[in-house]
C-alpha cells in the first residue's frame, strides 16, 4: 500500500526515479489471500508492488507501469500466465522482463510455453525461495542487457 506522503513526494507506484535497489515487481495472481501474503513479503523486503487478479489487468499495468519483474500465477481466469508470458515475449518494448512463473503443477509437465520464463517456482512458494529467485533473474537479465 503506497502512504500519501509517498504520492505528494513522488516516490509513489509511477515514480519517475529509477529503481537502482530494489526493481517494481507485477505480481499476477487471482487467490487474494496469497496475492497479499506474497505483495506483504516483497514490500518488507523493499520492492515496489504492483498487483493484479487476473492477466488481463496485468496486461494493463504492463502497457502503463514501469514493470522490472514480473511475477504470475500459471493459471488464472481470464488470460492465464501462460498467454500472459506469450504477451511479453512477443511484445517489443515488454520482451526483455523477466517473467517468474509459479504453479501448483510440476514443471515436468507444463507445456512447452513454460519455457518462454526465466525461472517456474512451484507453489506452495516459500518467501525466501521467491525473493532469491527475483534477484536472480533481475541480475541475470541485466547481465544478459549488458552483454547485448
Amino acid at each position: 500500500m503506497i502512504e500519501l506522503d509517498a504520492l505528494s513526494t513522488g516516490n509513489g507506484l509511477h515514480s519517475s526515479q529509477p529503481h537502482e535497489e530494489h526493481p517494481c515487481v507485477l505480481l499476477v495472481e487471482d487467490d487474494p489471500a496469497l496475492r497479499r501474503y506474497l505483495e506483504v513479503v516483497l514490500q518488507r523486503d523493499g520492492y515496489t508492488v504492483v498487483t493484479a487478479g487476473d492477466g488481463l489487468e496485468a496486461m494493463k499495468f504492463l502497457l502503463g507501469t514501469r514493470i522490472d519483474v514480473v511475477v504470475t500465477d500459471a493459471l488464472m481466469p481470464n488470460l492465464d500466465g501462460y498467454e500472459l508470458c506469450r504477451f511479453v515475449r512477443n511484445s517489443q518494448h515488454l520482451s526483455q522482463l523477466p517473467i517468474i512463473l509459479l504453479s501448483a503443477l510440476d514443471p515436468r509437465n507444463s507445456t512447452d510455453e513454460s519455457e518462454q520464463v526465466d525461472a517456474f517456482l512451484s507453489k506452495p512458494v516459500s518467501p525466501e525461495d521467491l525473493l532469491a529467485c527475483i534477484s536472480e533473474v533481475s541480475l541475470s537479465r541485466k547481465g544478459a542487457k549488458t552483454q547485448r
